[in-house]
């Protein structure tokens, strides 16, 4: 496995909309910054999942995986959840975080900030993609219907429609407006 390089990245985002929206100003050497959909503030001690702005889609051929932004690290935030996104995976991301802050003062994190640096790295060996509870997580009905077409388009024998039927009915949704 190999991160593929900036150049790669940009043609992938291209042919499958692998980050939406996609903005080339938050293109970070080798990867990609993704942003926070809502503003939160975490008090001392509280854990909160912060939503990603974008929508995820990891292509079979290819594993994702998360860093966090140094910044936060330094105010005291602490990443929880695993650093890998699925291949198959099209979702946007739940980011789990805690408040450590050395202080005990909240942190805000206000819509739009950069969180969390997306490096994808291209697999070897045969596609396995994913197929769990959070397929299409925080996706509005719209979204779902753009990625059932390009999974349609470029991966039908991988991605079989009543599974994508299932799993969009099925979806973690937002309370909010997506």
């Amino acid at each position: 496995m190999c991160v593929i390089g900036k150049n790669q990245l940009v043609s992938l985002i291209k042919a499958h909309k692998c980050i939406h929206p996609f903005d080339y100003g938050l293109l970070d050497g080798d990867g990609y910054v993704l942003t926070v959909k809502e503003e939160r503030t975490l008090h001392y001690l509280e854990h909160q999942n912060l939503i990603s702005n974008e929508v995820v889609f990891t292509p079979p051929e290819f594993v994702a995986h998360l860093t966090a932004k140094s910044k936060y690290g330094r105010m005291g935030l602490s990443f929880l959840n695993a650093a890998k996104v699925h291949s198959g995976f099209i979702g946007r991301l739940a980011l789990e975080l805690v408040n450590l802050s050395n202080e005990r003062q909240p942190i805000t994190i206000k819509r739009g900030d950069p969180l969390m640096h997306i490096e994808f790295m291209k697999r070897e060996g045969e596609a396995s993609p994913y197929n769990g509870g959070y397929m299409f997580q925080f996706m509005s009905e719209d979204e779902i219907g753009e990625y059932m077409s390009i999974l349609a388009r470029d991966f039908k024998s991988l991605f079989p429609k009543d599974y994508l039927t299932k799993a969009a009915k099925a979806r973690v949704a937002v309370v909010s407006q997506i």
